[in-house]
């Protein structure tokens, strides 16, 4: 048979089917049949690159080639919209930096601690991360703190991204002025993140239904994962919860995306009504030679 690069490739309903719960089986994104030309549009190049005639033979592909692991990471890059931005959610920000890491720091001072560890979860290209590092830094009182905030993702396109840490003009929408001069470097292709804010964040593959990976990431004093579990259904969306839950400190506060929450998800978390937000909090224990 004769391949032609202009063939028109059309996705029946079983194929689709097929790899929805190849894809979901990998990483928990769910898409319904309203997504079938989504998914369509943007394999269709894997079939040119790979020389298939079919969505099917693209199935078998991810189910059985030895390369399958590579494959279903690389088309994380074309599946998942990565559309973000530095200083996102600004109420949130201000929750976290006014009244969260307040309460943190006198918790952990009083226990004799004086590190901040931070997970970014679906950090995409790294504004969110930075973000954080930038907000950290500019309280004096963490000055003498240890602080390292993790940004993961699933894209390794992403994360490349991030770690080169230089950003064009839809990254700074909601940047002032003074912000940007005081964390970033002027280049020829952009602004860069400036060494200091840097030397805090650290970017890692991840994969939220692989727990395992999570765990080995170690336990946070806060969580964010905003705009992420809209893409899961209900089951993996509990999953995804409860490996937070277990990478929390006791007391450990839990930062969604505006339009989402655990209505509905059955968790252990409390809802905690902040000034400026709301945000999910795994409830304190005190028993004796806890860490907090």
């Amino acid at each position: 048979m004769t391949f032609s690069f202009n063939q028109t490739h059309v996705m029946s309903d079983d194929e689709f089917i097929l790899l929805r719960d190849c894809i979901y089986g990998h990483c928990g994104i769910y898409f319904d049949m309203e997504s079938k030309y989504i998914i369509e549009k943007r394999l269709t190049p894997r079939l040119h690159d790979l020389h298939f005639v079919s969505f099917y033979d693209y199935y078998r592909h991810l189910k059985f080639d030895r390369n399958k692991e590579q494959e279903l990471m690389d088309i994380m890059n074309v599946l998942t919209i990565n559309e973000t931005y530095f200083f996102r959610e600004s109420y949130q920000l201000k929750a976290f930096s006014d009244e969260i890491i307040p309460e943190l720091m006198k918790r952990k001072t009083a226990c004799g601690h004086r590190s901040l560890r931070i997970l970014s979860a679906g950090c995409s290209s790294g504004e969110e991360a930075y973000t954080i590092a930038m907000l950290l830094n500019a309280i004096p009182e963490l000055k003498d703190w240890h602080i390292e905030v993790i940004g993961a993702d699933i894209s390794q396109k992403v994360l490349q991204q991030a770690r080169s840490a230089v950003y064009g003009k839809p990254s700074f929408r909601a940047t002032d002025e003074k912000d940007l001069q005081r964390f970033f470097v002027q280049q020829d292709d952009g602004y860069k993140v400036n060494s200091t804010i840097r030397g805090f964040v650290t970017f890692s593959h991840l994969n939220l239904f692989d727990t395992h990976y999570l765990e080995l990431l170690g336990s946070f004093d806060l969580i964010f994962c905003r705009n992420v579990i809209i893409y899961f259904d209900m089951a993996a969306r509990k999953r995804v919860i409860e490996s937070f839950y277990l990478a929390l400190h006791d007391g450990g506060f839990l930062l969604l995306g505006h339009a989402e929450s655990l209505v509905n998800i059955p968790s252990s978390f409390t809802l905690r009504h902040f000034k400026n937000d709301m945000v999910y909090q795994k409830p304190e224990r005190f028993a004796a030679g806890g860490h907090l």
